[in-house]
């Protein structure tokens, strides 16, 4: 049984939602829109610039979902999952997971972004695994703190290789999926690295070390 692991974001599906989410809590006026939206962008570039302080941003991230009842932010992140979301689906992500799905592969995401935002994406392409950052949930209200080992860089090797452990699982005929060159780290521990629509950091390394190069958009 072989492992197949997707990335979420600009892979699965044609965007970021870590980001997008900033955007949306913005636009639904639930945040201070001027400071916010700079603030989200700033982080946002970080990232895409492979120097994001992951701890500075999840205390950005994660102070909304303490200032409101959970009731209240499963009904945004439902209009959010409709509105945002679903229309970034990717059809040829969606074959593709079928596709491993019909060969018997286990299924699983590896994400950055927190659990709060992603697991109802994931759902939506039926896959039961995911391994994401945790917000920390405490007597039904978020802290605003994370849990564990940011999902980020090879804080997704970490996370992935101790849930391993607890498998009876293996990287052996493995494969990873990612857009992104924060996900370099994770993608060279895999047998089958496999960038998709790639930003040209990721691009230049898969081609420099032979690796597969494919797009769904």
């Amino acid at each position: 049984m072989s492992l197949t692991i997707f990335d979420l974001d600009n892979t699965l599906i044609s965007d970021d939602s870590d980001h997008l989410w900033g955007e949306f809590l913005v636009e639904q006026q639930l945040v201070d829109g001027d400071d916010y939206a700079r603030e989200n962008t700033r982080f946002y570039n970080d990232y895409c610039q492979g120097k994001l302080d992951i701890n500075e941003y999840l205390s950005f991230a994660l102070s909304f979902l303490a200032e409101h009842p959970l009731e209240k932010l499963h009904q945004w992140r439902q209009q959010f999952i409709d509105e945002k979301i679903r229309p970034l689906i990717l059809p040829a992500a969606q074959e593709l997971v079928d596709e491993h799905r019909s060969k018997g592969d286990t299924l699983m995401v590896i994400t950055a972004t927190n659990r709060f935002v992603t697991e109802p994406i994931v759902e939506i392409f039926g896959i039961n695994t995911m391994l994401a950052t945790e917000p920390e949930l405490v007597d039904g209200h978020y802290t605003g703190r994370h849990i564990g080992t940011p999902c980020y860089q090879e804080g997704k090797v970490t996370r992935l290789q101790s849930w391993l452990q607890g498998s009876n699982i293996s990287l052996n005929d493995s494969t990873f999926y990612s857009d992104s060159h924060n996900d370099i780290p994770l993608l060279k521990q895999v047998t089958y690295p496999v960038a998709v629509d790639p930003d040209e950091t990721l691009r230049r390394y898969a081609t420099d070390n032979n690796w597969s190069i494919v797009s769904l958009r």
